[in-house]
Parts: structure tokens; sequence; C-alpha cells
């Protein structure tokens, strides 16, 4: 199912339910998706979706971290929340033990000696574990850690 339409079917079920937080973060998916798309004019693809929600929980954290530095703790539980519910319309996140195969075999299968090679084991690791959501952070540490 198009995750626009799902995003209605849980825009009406959370009006239904007076659900309020989740009935607003349904609404700004949906319109972060229709305004990609209205700039883009034609639809959008699975791929484009999920780095568009993507981009939507690494606001929500950085939101977060800032509320919290500022001493409002009502408002980051609030943005982790909303995470939460963009996180849900997301594939499964990859395992830390399935990012940690996919870095060796990457490694393996390029050859990588150095850091100069990263960007070439990084892509390989992204190709072994596409449809998943990753920690670009996560693994490029431990690759430049092997690599190191």
């Amino acid at each position: 199912m198009p995750i626009l339409d799902q995003l209605q079917k849980d825009l009406v079920a959370a009006m239904k339910a007076k659900e309020e937080a989740r009935l607003s973060a349904v609404r700004m998916i949906k319109t972060a998706l229709q305004k990609a798309h209205a700039d883009t004019g034609k639809p959008l693809d699975d791929i484009t979706e999920q780095q568009i929600l993507k981009s939507l929980v690494k606001q929500r954290i950085d939101a977060a971290e800032m509320f919290r530095k500022g001493g409002r703790e009502e408002l980051a539980r609030k943005e982790e929340g909303e995470k939460a519910i963009i996180e849900s319309y997301l594939p499964a996140a990859a395992s830390e033990d399935e990012m940690q195969a996919a870095i060796d075999a990457a490694i393996a299968e390029t050859g990588a000696t150095s850091a100069k090679q990263m960007g070439l084991v990084m892509k390989a690791v992204q190709t072994k574990l596409a449809g998943k959501t990753l920690d670009g952070k996560w693994i490029s540490e431990r690759v430049k850690a092997k690599l190191a």
C-alpha cells in the first residue's frame, strides 16, 4: 500500500480515537510528502519517500537535543514521540550485528586497506543492506576504525 494511502487511513483513525499527538505527526508527515510531490511534479518513489521520512526523523532528534539543552524536557519528549511515529512508516532498522557483518563482507569484497577507500566500502555496505534503515554515523565510525 502506498505510504500516502496508509497515512490517510491513519489520519482518520487518529481523528476518531482523538489522539492529538498522532494526528499532528501524521499530518506533518503527509504534508512533507505532498510538498515534495508538488515540488517535483511527479509521483514519489519509495526511496525518495524514505529519504524524506529519514530527514524528518533527524529533525526530531536535533530538536529534542536542543530542547534538552534549553531545559525543556516536555518538548523534547514530544519530539521523541513524533520521531517514533515517523519511524513506524520506515522499513525495519538493520541490527548492529547485520551492519557489522555487512561491513566485514564489504571490506573483504572491495579489498579495502586504507581510509582512502572508505567511500567504496560505505557504498558496498549500503548496497548489502538496501531496504533497511541504517545508522550511517555508526557504520562510518566502524569502517573508519577497521581501515585505520
